[in-house]
């Protein structure tokens, strides 16, 4: 599909947008989340599967302001949301996440917003849906489930029990707006990451679990890949897929990946990378890694493990076309990986050495991407 018609679909779609809240909760309460397959199809095939990139990276190119609510925009702007994801699906990727990261109440209470869970999560599905059910390729819709923010007790202010429940209002949300898999990402703690997976287990939706690691190959509470393994398998119905996201750069998501693939060969494994560490240039945020490293990106997370490879924060839609034909293109799998070699091929991987404690600190609340 061409741009004319990308911005044709982005128009029609802002339009639609417009009349999201006024549907019912019976109309959009009759969509089944059992017929929603294209997840399970892609998952199923023996290919590799190409996720997207960072959707507030185009948001912000888009021109959303500093300090804005992403997930207001889904009302508000339409348009903008519309034209973030057609970028993406343009450049081929097969599975494309909601603009909903942070639209869980412990978040949206920072704008004020936590009374509009519901509202916020409804109308990311439904425009995201308005684009890929027009498509004539598989595209899985995937909704995106963050951190609340919140340190989980003992260390923090946030109970099991309250985190269960902010994550199962999300999530019943998405769940009934239409998404074809749960995406439960950026998790720093065993403890959150266990309360957004019990919430998601009780709705008929497979679910991605994907955790955010450091250059000393530990989440910034301690986790590491292997133990998410570990934590996978010891699941009485384990994720679809679990893996690495976000993290300072593709060489920490390789990595983990990697060790990830070690400690259980059998699982699905995402990879969605950073493109680096931004920086103050001209008054705008940079990221150093542009579309030319993909292909090293895409070349070292197969052969670590990958099965399903996208981006992260500074990545947009050039990066994930040069995913989609780095994986199109490839003839061969060459022998695994080494640490080493991910240390050698991608910029500030981190080198081969044993693992240092992280020091315990509460994250910066960030919209993703």
């Amino acid at each position: 599909m061409g741009r004319s018609s990308w911005a044709a679909l982005s128009r029609e779609g802002a339009l639609q947008g417009i009349g999201i809240l006024a549907e019912t909760e019976e109309a959009v309460s009759s969509l089944n989340p059992a017929v929603n397959t294209s997840f399970d199809r892609l998952l199923s095939g023996a290919g590799i599967v190409v996720a997207d990139g960072g959707l507030g990276t185009s948001l912000f190119a888009l021109g959303m302001p500093p300090g804005a609510c992403p997930e207001l925009l889904n009302v508000e702007r339409p348009d903008m949301v519309i034209e973030a994801h057609s970028g993406f699906l343009e450049a081929g990727c097969d599975i494309v996440l909601t603009n909903t990261f942070g639209a869980n109440r412990r978040r949206l209470v920072l704008h004020e917003l936590q009374d509009r869970v519901a509202e916020l999560n409804l109308a990311a599905v439904a425009l995201l849906r308005q684009l890929t059910d027009r498509l004539e390729r598989p595209v899985a819709v995937a909704g995106s489930v963050g951190p609340t923010g919140d340190l989980l007790a003992p260390l923090g202010p946030l109970h099991h029990d309250a985190a269960v429940e902010v994550f199962s209002e999300q999530i019943e949300a998405l769940v009934r707006g239409g998404v074809d898999v749960v995406w439960i990402e950026t998790m720093s703690s065993r403890e959150e990451l266990e309360a957004a997976y019990e919430a998601a287990r009780c709705f008929r939706t497979p679910v991605v679990a994907t955790m955010s690691f450091d250059t000393h190959g530990r989440t910034m509470m301690g986790f590491r890949p292997e133990q998410l393994a570990t934590w996978s398998r010891d699941q009485a119905i384990p994720p679809a897929a679990v893996g690495a996201n976000c993290g300072v750069g593709a060489g920490d998501v390789v990595m983990a990946v990697n060790e990830l693939a070690e400690a259980d060969p059998g699982t699905a494994i995402v990879a969605k990378a950073n493109c680096g560490l931004p920086a103050y240039t001209e008054g705008h945020l940079a990221y150093p890694h542009g579309p030319e490293t993909m292909p090293a990106y895409v070349d070292l997370a197969i052969r670590a493990g990958a099965r399903l490879i996208g981006a992260c924060c500074g990545s947009g839609p050039r990066h994930i076309a040069a995913i989609r034909e780095a994986v199109d293109c490839r003839r061969s799998y060459r022998m695994r990986v080494t640490r080493e070699e991910i240390a050698r091929r991608l910029p500030h991987a981190p080198r081969p050495s044993p693992a240092t404690p992280v020091r315990r600190e509460r994250r910066r609340r960030v919209a993703r991407g």
